[in-house]
């Protein structure tokens, strides 16, 4: 089985304390912005909305330039992740080993469409460009392991491991 990987559940007081100490870590640095909303991410699951204001107010921006930065790049989420993410390569050599058609089933399998996640929380499916496994394509990342030459069978076998029902 896969071990599931569960962001903590914080209050908005502890999430405010928390996304504080690290703009106070962070806001000397020339460029902070994305090491801030990477450190946000890692502590939270996600970049919530009400750490907006507070990250922009640290940083001397404006809440339109952070939100542009999080809705720009693929990897920040807005929401909390379910219990496990599978992300699949979408990047050109990923593509042209078939990877929109392992995204295809990975909807039918997971029960839940791309960049979405599932109402029971138990998985959330993302596209990613290029894991670093382009000789080795498709391949996709769940919970942290990457998996390279994924084919239908591979990919039902790693969904079923997971343990949850579509």
């Amino acid at each position: 089985m896969i071990a599931p990987v569960l962001p903590p559940q914080i209050d908005s007081k502890a999430t405010a304390k928390a996304v504080q100490a690290l703009i106070e870590r962070h806001q000397s640095h020339p460029g902070a912005l994305l090491p801030l909303l990477h450190a946000v991410q890692d502590t939270l699951g996600h970049v919530p909305a009400d750490a907006v204001p507070l990250i922009a107010t640290g940083l001397n921006l404006s809440r339109a330039e952070v939100h542009g930065v999080i809705t720009y790049y693929h990897h920040f989420r807005s929401e909390p992740a379910g219990r496990h993410v599978v992300q699949i390569c979408r990047a050109e050599a990923c593509q042209a080993c078939g990877a929109d058609a392992l995204i295809g089933e990975a909807e039918r399998l997971l029960g839940c469409g791309l960049h979405k996640t599932r109402p029971d929380d138990a998985v959330t499916l993302e596209a990613v460009y290029c894991l670093g496994l382009c000789a080795s394509s498709p391949a996709l990342m769940v919970d942290g392991t990457p998996h390279a030459r994924v084919t239908a069978a591979t990919l039902a076998r790693i969904v079923a491991q997971l343990e949850i029902q579509a």
